[in-house]
């Protein structure tokens, strides 16, 4: 191997290596001891299947373990993939990784990351302060991963680090060709459908109430939290605080599918000859498909209000919601409060990711210098700060939206549309 060292050492190193790794000293290792070694090691989690997980392939009489001349030859097969790896990042052949050549990498994939973020990344194998890497450090910290391209170990960089990619509500993920190719992508978007439905159905009340108080607060009639609670379980029980949950529910899948689809059409129109696209052309896009798939999915916004706002016994369900609107206000009721509403994008799209990223970097900047991930509390905190000053920026555009949503006009008085 060129430039490693000799076979003496590398079996020496190996070995004290396996001594470390077999925990229960019984001269064999599992890939339970590999997994916790990784661990141990900070590689990150081992559970993405064959491209990231651990298999003890060099089992040579298939026990189920690796005695160490097996885990040496097992070694000596990741040392060569890795070298191929290292020289395929290093693209200037100059025996180092530096933070311009992991940007290219990226930018390869069609994923742009800032030259402070190629540095953490950096910053996180760099032994000896010299923010690059090479090729001992390459080894050692990558010598565990079944990491088979230059893709795998993108994206192992991408979900093992916070990368600031301009990720929120209502700009989509990005997904690289080879998570599209594999179908994370689509995991991902039911996942997130999935946790969606939970949170949704478990804040269904205080989503009504805000509706109710949108629609019914005047000045003469001022409501509060538990007025509008009294009210609504006084008319119709407490399985009332969850009227309009369902059709909340039923277009989350739906609107999801249309964003992402329409923001990766947007995403290649915009792109041109670029290489990738900078966090405002991502706001951009993020925001024209927040509107295509508003504009398609709004019918269900319009019919969600009305359940929401139903009395007890008004409609007998969806359909006959949908029908009674159809039959006495006519089609355009179904974009009442249309324009507001996607007005409304643009300023909390905006907010919401200019917050995201300052509240981010600054923690990172401030308190992270070993690590480019801030953790789930951070992001929590950094999520919930940001959406609510998008809210706020946004809540006099959605309270006209959902007032002329539940205006109830008769078929000849609807002129004009939202």
């Amino acid at each position: 191997m060129r430039g490693g060292p000799g076979d003496a050492e590398r079996r020496e190193r190996w070995g004290r290596l396996f001594e470390e790794l077999d925990t229960n000293k019984d001269g064999r290792l599992d890939v339970h001891e590999l997994r916790q070694g990784l661990a141990r090691m900070g590689g990150g989690s081992p559970d993405r299947g064959a491209q990231q997980g651990i298999s003890p392939e060099g089992d040579a009489d298939s026990d189920g373990g690796l005695d160490l001349e097996e885990f040496i030859l097992y070694l000596q097969e990741r040392e060569q993939r890795l070298l191929l790896l290292f020289h395929s990042l290093d693209r200037n052949q100059d025996g180092h990784i530096d933070v311009s050549e992991i940007q290219q990498s990226f930018r390869a994939l069609g994923i742009s990351i800032s030259l402070e973020q190629a540095e953490k990344i950096l910053h996180s194998m760099d032994r000896d302060d010299t923010m690059t890497i090479d090729w001992q450090e390459w080894r050692d910290h990558f010598l565990l991963h079944s990491l088979e391209n230059v893709e795998d170990v993108l994206y192992f960089w991408k979900h093992s680090t916070v990368l600031d990619i301009g990720e929120c509500l209502t700009v989509p993920d990005e997904f690289s060709e080879q998570e599209k190719l594999t179908g994370t992508w689509w995991k991902q978007l039911v996942a997130g459908a999935m946790a969606g439905a939970v949170s949704r159905t478990g804040t269904a009340p205080l989503d009504r109430l805000k509706v109710f108080m949108q629609v019914h607060a005047s000045k003469t009639n001022r409501l509060n939290i538990l007025g509008g609670l009294r009210s609504m379980i006084q008319e119709g029980g407490v399985r009332s605080l969850w009227r309009g949950n369902g059709i909340n529910v039923l277009k989350i899948a739906p609107e999801s599918a249309i964003k992402f689809m329409a923001y990766e059409q947007i995403k290649r129109a915009i792109w041109g000859q670029q290489e990738t696209l900078h966090v405002q052309e991502r706001f951009v896009a993020g925001s024209l498909a927040g509107a295509t798939a508003q504009t398609i999915i709004y019918p269900m916004e319009v019919l969600k209000t009305r359940l929401t706002l139903r009395r007890t016994g008004q409609y007998k369900g969806l359909l006959d919601c949908a029908w009674r609107i159809l039959e006495r206000e006519g089609p355009r009721a179904f974009y009442r409060g249309y324009l507001p509403n996607v007005l409304g994008i643009i300023p909390y799209a905006g907010i919401d990711l200019a917050v995201y990223e300052t509240l981010k970097n600054r923690w990172l900047q401030r308190y992270s210098h070993d690590s480019a991930d801030p953790g789930i509390l951070v992001l929590l905190a950094c999520g919930t700060i940001s959406s609510t000053c998008g809210q706020i920026a946004s809540y006099p555009l959605a309270l006209v939206r959902t007032r002329m949503q539940a205006q109830v006009i008769p078929k000849l008085g609807a002129s004009r549309l939202g």
